[in-house]
């Protein structure tokens, strides 16, 4: 007996010590900044992604389809529901046309909504070159208060009929659109495993930003390098200014009129926007250095390559031409301290 309870005693000291130095080195501070609390930082839990199901999967796929449909020309019969009819018409009220009623070359997919009710039914039945009179009436609540409840005639004239059609999902469609699955089987296998990873990336996203966040609320700078601010908000007033040129206006008049505020007031934002930048940038250094947090070759071509894919840039050497290695360095920095922080948070279930 005596043995357990030393041994309780033992590991209970031991666990107060272990927290009393956790808690030591939960913050830091330097001549430049203080963060309250950075490691084991509070957030509220971030739900867990859901098990990815066979109708998700299969959701997936239809949406794929869906995606690489193709539109074959109709000549032979009078438009049907779901039919896209290319349509002219002219809409009249009282005999006279009104503005927003009549158009050219609309594509219409029939079943599809976008008319008031009863114009796209009333086109079913209808062949190439005929034209024809429809009778109808404005929605009580239509959004054009000018429009409401009133009737209206159109005139309506069918030019060509198309008829979507979407693919089977077969194995020479699963070749087309995948690189890694021959045939249906490994192509649904393909398609719920990127789902789970998707799902896990963004439960991941969502709890590394609560967590940054939540640090970043912690942060406190003492002294801004006044120099950097200035060069910030002088950038991105130039921006202003190149578009107020751009629409042939004055920086001052652009401001007023595009951004509805004073000029005062717009430097005054840019100023808070360059300085939360700058906060972010000295916190994400201030945790680096104090964690030893290190961004060597591999770990920055790899995080490029991440990058370049998750903004749409054909490769790394795009990304590096749209953006200065100073910025880039900047970004990778602040992602892995971001990972950092995320894996070393605390989720607490909310109240």
């Amino acid at each position: 007996m005596k043995k357990k309870v030393v041994a309780i005693l033992t590991g209970a000291l031991a666990a107060s010590m272990l927290l009393s130095g956790c808690a030591a080195s939960k913050g830091l501070e330097t001549d430049e900044l203080k963060i309250s609390m950075y490691k084991g930082v509070e957030v509220e839990e971030v739900e867990k992604p859901e098990e990815v199901t066979d109708e998700d999967v299969e959701n997936t796929i239809n949406a794929t389809l869906q995606s690489n449909a193709t539109m074959k020309e109709i000549t032979d019969r009078a438009v049907e529901s779901g039919d896209t009819a290319t349509i002219d018409f002219v809409g009249k009220m009282d005999g006279e046309e009104f503005d927003g009623g009549s158009s050219t070359d609309y594509p219409l997919e029939i079943g599809s909504g976008q008319f008031i009710d009863g114009f796209e039914d009333s086109v079913i039945g209808h062949e190439i070159g005929e034209t024809y009179d429809w009778n109808g009436k404005f929605p009580d609540d239509y959004g054009n208060t000018d429009l409401a409840g009133k009737d209206v005639v159109f005139t309506i004239t069918v030019k060509s009929i198309a008829q979507t059609e979407v693919p089977e999902l077969t194995d020479d469609f699963v070749k087309q659109v995948s690189e890694e699955s021959a045939n249906v089987k490994e192509y649904k296998e393909e398609v719920k495993k990127q789902l789970e990873e998707d799902n896990e990336q963004n439960y991941e996203d969502s709890l590394t930003q609560e967590a940054w966040d939540k640090v970043l609320e912690n942060t406190e700078v003492k002294k801004y390098p006044e120099d950097e601010v200035k060069e910030f908000s002088d950038s991105l007033i130039e921006q202003y200014k190149t578009a107020a040129e751009y629409y042939g206006q004055e920086y001052e008049d652009f401001i007023e009129t595009q951004m509805g505020t004073t000029v005062e007031d717009f430097e005054q934002q840019v100023e808070d926007v360059a300085k939360e930048n700058i906060k972010q940038k000295m916190a994400t250094e201030a945790i680096a250095d104090k964690e030893k947090i290190k961004m060597d070759d591999e770990t920055y071509e790899k995080e490029l390559k991440e990058l370049a894919d998750l903004y749409g840039y054909t490769d790394v050497d795009s990304l590096k031409e749209a953006a200065s290695e100073e910025d880039l360095k900047d970004i990778v920095l602040n992602n892995l301290v971001k990972e950092w922080v995320r894996e070393h948070c605390v989720q607490v279930a909310s109240k």
